[in-house]
């Protein structure tokens, strides 16, 4: 199948498609006499590994160097573990950071709306200042900022 199809078929598009080969992620595609891409059906199981490895919170880096065990017939599966171990890990830390955040929002929006009720009509409030006294908050902007210079990993919030 040509790249378009490939891309209906597995919900990646044709430039993602093209970045998993570049990696070494989708190796060997061969080309049809005019160049164009040409994907077998285990180029779409590939590809849906691939996607679901990132849903669960593998990086391409990960998935790059668990690929290049396997595929030569390692065994990269106790690595694949810890990969997955830490990813669960990393969920749940980021579900606590989360929850605690919303508790937080449910207390912001009470204290607002106590703020709001208060201050005369067409005056301001000044509702988004008092976010930086939120320490939920301001934690969770310290932790986007680390994550700003890390691999994104898709699927996870």
């Amino acid at each position: 199948m040509g790249p378009a199809a490939m891309a209906k078929a597995t919900g990646v598009s044709t430039d993602s498609l093209r970045h998993y080969e570049r990696l070494g992620l989708l190796p060997g595609v061969p080309r049809s006499a005019n160049g164009y891409r040409r994907y077998s059906p285990a180029a779409v199981r590939r590809v849906l590994l691939i996607q679901r490895a990132l849903v669960v919170g593998f990086s391409l880096v990960d998935l790059q160097r668990i690929l290049a065990t396997r595929d030569p017939g390692g065994t990269p599966c106790a690595a694949v573990r810890a990969l997955v171990g830490a990813c669960l890990a990393a969920l749940d830390a980021r579900i606590s950071e989360l929850l605690e955040l919303r508790d937080d929002l449910r207390r912001v929006l009470k204290e607002w709306d106590r703020r709001l009720a208060r201050t005369p009509p067409g005056q301001p409030a000044h509702l988004l200042e008092s976010l930086g006294r939120r320490t939920p908050i301001e934690r969770a902007r310290q932790r986007r900022i680390r994550q700003s210079g890390k691999s994104p990993r898709s699927g996870v919030i």
